[in-house]
């Protein structure tokens, strides 16, 4: 089964670009991947279109034997863009390898441990508030989120929709509205580079978690991730504001294993972090380091077969695995069948604020059930990409 050529097809939602790649081989069978280019990835395509080049010929069953090439390519200059830019091709092969033999991925995964997924909201009220006018416009049946009050009602929706756990940003309201802080990733705020706390910040973390909880009720988990957006001191002060609040975590990322760990120790809060981590060499001196109590991993940006070394070297530490989904609808599948097939899954991220066409893109949508999403059971990734309906909402240039 030889792989003779691909395609790449992007879509736009709304407030982001969805990339999704075909591999196509000469008995007729294709494979689906997906990637971003959001935030300091462009240029990505054009990787990804190198690396597909150099396959065709191969057979795209042998999974193994594909990584490996493309790990060798990518070597001299390996991690970053380059992972994000294997983990497609990876992901692709391994749904054609699944539907050659009719059967889903997660079955060659070793199978199901479970097939609901425990979800958590995520930008909870965050991007009705980035994307007020969207939601204003009725371009989404649902209400904007302009002060405190709309994010109390944000997480009360969450709790009536089934939803036992939701994760916010930092949320900045004022006569004008909310926006987002987010210096460290230039989507927000006048703190770069020095990515210092003032009170104000912290002020508006512990009124924003305090509306959450009256919203949500005791027994809504609530998380913040407050990203790359502060040194180690900031984040010390974040942790001891917020402990009052009983949050499922605390998340934020650092390139620093020891400084994080320092952190963990300094706080009652459990730490979240390692989205931004790719691969296990990595991720091995933050496990040495006991530096996070749930590591966050991205199938998107590190491919299945690599993810899931990095879950298994996260078990051998006693620490627990999230998914990292803030992706398009083909991830969130990509994502169930990593989730269903690892002992040591904590919870699953999902973000439920979306365009309406998102599902439309895939020919069997998924199902998201009292919070939970049920794991499907179709070939493959249990679905595939909608051609027509991607094609319908052409990426804005």
């Amino acid at each position: 089964m030889k792989i003779t050529g691909f395609e790449i097809l992007h879509a736009d939602a709304g407030w982001d670009t969805y990339s999704f790649l075909k591999i196509i081989t000469d008995e007729g069978l294709v494979g689906w991947g997906e990637y971003n280019e959001a935030r300091g990835r462009k240029g990505l395509t054009a990787i990804v279109t190198t690396l597909c080049e150099s396959l065709k010929g191969q057979d795209a069953r042998n999974v193994s034997a594909i990584e490996a090439q493309l790990v060798a390519h990518a070597r001299p200059v390996a991690g970053g863009i380059m992972s994000h830019a294997l983990a497609p091709v990876v992901n692709a092969c391994l749904d054609i390898k699944a539907r050659a033999l009719n059967i889903p991925v997660y079955e060659l995964l070793g199978g199901a441990l479970r097939t609901r997924l425990h979800c958590y909201w995520s930008r909870c009220g965050v991007v009705r508030a980035r994307n007020a006018d969207m939601f204003d416009n009725k371009l989404i049946d649902a209400p904007a989120v302009r002060s405190l009050a709309d994010l109390r009602s944000a997480a009360k929706e969450a709790k009536q929709r089934g939803f036992r756990a939701l994760k916010t940003n930092l949320l900045l309201f004022d006569d004008k509205g909310g926006r987002m802080y987010a210096p460290g990733s230039a989507r927000g705020g006048d703190g770069q580079p020095e990515l210092n706390v003032e009170p104000h910040l912290i002020n508006a973390a512990r009124a924003q978690m305090a509306a959450l909880r009256e919203g949500g009720g005791s027994d809504m988990g609530l998380m913040i991730d407050l990203n790359f957006n502060y040194k180690a001191e900031g984040y010390k002060r974040f942790a001891r504001a917020l402990e009052e609040y009983d949050l499922t975590w605390l998340e934020f990322d650092m390139y620093e294993p020891g400084a994080l760990a320092a952190i963990r120790q300094s706080t009652s809060i459990p730490i979240a972090s390692l989205e931004a981590v790719l691969g296990r060499r990595a991720l091995k001196p933050y496990l040495e380091a006991n530096a996070a109590d749930v590591a966050i991993i991205d199938v998107q940006y590190n491919g299945m077969p690599e993810s899931l070394r990095m879950a298994a070297m996260c078990e051998t530490y006693e620490v627990n695995v999230a998914s990292h989904n803030f992706n398009g609808p083909l991830s969130t599948l990509i994502a169930a069948h990593f989730c269903a097939a690892i002992p040591n899954f904590r919870i699953f991220e999902l973000d439920v604020d979306e365009v309406p066409w998102r599902n439309e893109m895939l020919t069997v949508p998924y199902v998201i059930d009292k919070g939970d999403l049920i794991l499907p059971a179709g070939p493959g990734w249990g679905s595939a990409i909608n051609e027509d309906a991607v094609r319908a909402h052409p990426a804005k240039v």
